[in-house]
């Protein structure tokens, strides 16, 4: 598609900010008016319309996209895109762990049992510890405590985190990774700790290496985009 507007501009509107082309106020793919939190975000989609070429490539648009999946999809069905999120809970990374006495367990150990136990401490939970890969349902009471969790995040930061849990297989992650000050690299790293593990004992790939920088990418843009929202 050819670019088809000359003035890309951010507008104050139904107490929130809107990109504008030309003046005319641009809506979601379901036809919503997308309306978002901060002015911040807003001129972050906005340099996204205005770095286009001659041709719009769609694939840049990664900040409106998730700013429409926010308000076509979070938004109205807010239940079933926590209900999608709990799962990520269950069966949480950080909770499967190799067997005691294998070197890959004290890896585990030392990088994953601070983030899991300040999750716990923060929102008043405990988790099972799994050695091994045979599921173990988590407490009920778990489980519900961080649906009340969830149920207090906006529609952006839970689009945000639909990213965030299922590119790093863990809620735990997922949500810190959202939350301001988060040190981005070193989750991304934490979720990838046994691929990293298997790879210093066996090296490198260079595909499998090709795919975690794609993902990468795409789980910071969703920390970005959380962050953008609530500036």
């Amino acid at each position: 598609m050819k670019r088809f507007y000359k003035d890309v501009t951010v507008v104050a509107e139904d107490g929130g900010f809107r990109v504008a082309l030309d003046g005319r106020g641009i809506r979601t793919v379901g036809g919503r008016q997308q309306i978002v939190p901060s002015r911040a975000l807003a001129e972050a989609m906005a340099a996204e319309w205005a770095d286009q070429g001659e041709e719009i490539d769609s694939t840049r648009f990664i900040l409106r996209d998730m700013a429409d999946f926010a308000l076509d999809v979070v938004a109205p069905e807010r239940a079933r895109t926590i209900g999608e999120l709990l799962p990520y809970a269950e069966t949480d990374t950080l909770c499967y762990r190799a067997e005691p006495d294998e070197p890959l367990a004290a890896r585990q150990r030392a990088v994953w049992e601070p983030l899991l136990s300040a999750m716990e401490t923060r929102i008043g939970v405990s988790f099972h510890r799994v050695s091994g890969v045979m599921h173990r349902p988590q407490p009920p009471e778990a489980i519900e405590r961080i649906a009340g969790e969830l149920e207090g995040l906006d529609a952006f930061a839970l689009a945000a985190l639909r990213n965030t849990a299922s590119l790093a297989a863990s809620l735990t992650l997922g949500l810190a990774a959202i939350a301001p000050g988060a040190d981005v690299e070193a989750l991304w790293n934490a979720a990838n700790l046994e691929e990293d593990w298997q790879a210093e004992l066996w090296g490198k790939d260079a595909e499998a290496q090709d795919r975690r920088d794609k993902r990468f990418a795409a789980f910071r843009a969703a920390t970005r985009f959380a962050e953008l929202a609530r500036a």
